[in-house]
């Protein structure tokens, strides 16, 4: 099991919130004997904006593509969201990279000098595999089957993740007369934030569908485009792409969900735009 664990930043600072001590409203400056301090009220004053601003931030947390269903508590020690989430591939089984293997200066040169044109004709069939999805999402299927003939694949992680998958994947392919294969890779990252009408939102019935929190989403994607005859290949990212969402208590998680889907078709499509244009035209 491959599972991210998450760290809570900002933990520490709001507990150091108990430690402050308060702030007398006598002037001990004006009193006989006391000399005046006028850094000590203005550096409390910052501490606690800061620490303000903190606590306004009620959550923030990354959650994998292929495990992406909603979780009240995404910031916390997040578990995966169904069984079928398995963990993710990583670059090495993928892309055939052995860490611990001796790797002659020759080999490198070898590899260098036998590199050839990466390219991907509109037409061609691509073998695609989302890293810890059984299958691919159907949003990104469909982005680049207007361009090419696409055979979905499984990107659950098996066995101990060595090299060797790799081999076994180029082979798959071969089989499926498919000469590239596309894995990719995205993580969502989010962050909450009360609004001015969270103080309301516990009123039964109408507190709970008035918007009271508002949640900044953003997508990142990374892909690896491997050469199916050569083994060689070519990775990039896309710009990542954010979004900004209202939500009340009891459309919490259907407005996460909302989010999560429109992200994702904007990210898959502009993906399957950039793979065109880099390696059709």
């Amino acid at each position: 099991m491959r599972n991210h664990i998450l760290s809570e930043p900002y933990f520490t600072n709001i507990r150091a919130l108990g430690k402050l001590k308060p702030v007398n409203t006598l002037n001990h400056s004006l009193l006989p004997g006391h000399a005046m301090n006028t850094h000590m009220p203005l550096r409390y004053a910052a501490t606690i904006s800061i620490l303000l601003a903190v606590l306004a931030l009620q959550g923030c947390g990354v959650r994998s593509i292929s495990d992406s269903g909603y979780q009240a508590e995404a910031g916390r020690l997040r578990q995966p969201g169904h069984s079928l989430y398995k963990g993710e591939l990583t670059e090495f089984e993928v892309l055939g990279v052995k860490p611990t293997a001796s790797v002659a200066q020759e080999e490198i040169q070898h590899a260098l000098e036998n590199r050839q044109q990466f390219s991907l004709p509109k037409g061609s069939s691509v073998m695609l595999i989302q890293s810890g999805a059984i299958m691919p999402d159907d949003s990104m299927i469909q982005a680049l089957e207007a361009h090419y003939r696409v055979a979905a694949f499984s990107g659950i992680p098996v066995g101990q993740g060595d090299a060797s998958h790799a081999a076994a994947l180029r082979l798959a392919a071969a089989k499926g007369n498919c000469a590239k294969i596309l894995v990719y890779w995205g993580i969502l990252e989010t962050a909450q934030k009360d609004m001015s009408t969270k103080a309301v939102s516990w009123v039964p019935i109408v507190g709970g569908i008035i918007p009271d929190e508002s949640q900044e989403m953003r997508i990142r994607l990374k892909m690896a485009l491997i050469d199916v005859a050569t083994g060689q290949w070519e990775a990039f990212s896309p710009k990542p792409i954010q979004d900004t969402s209202a939500s009340a208590r009891y459309t919490r998680a259907s407005s996460d969900q909302q989010q999560v889907a429109v992200l994702k078709a904007r990210a898959y499509a502009e993906l399957a735009h950039a793979i065109v244009k880099k390696y059709a035209e």
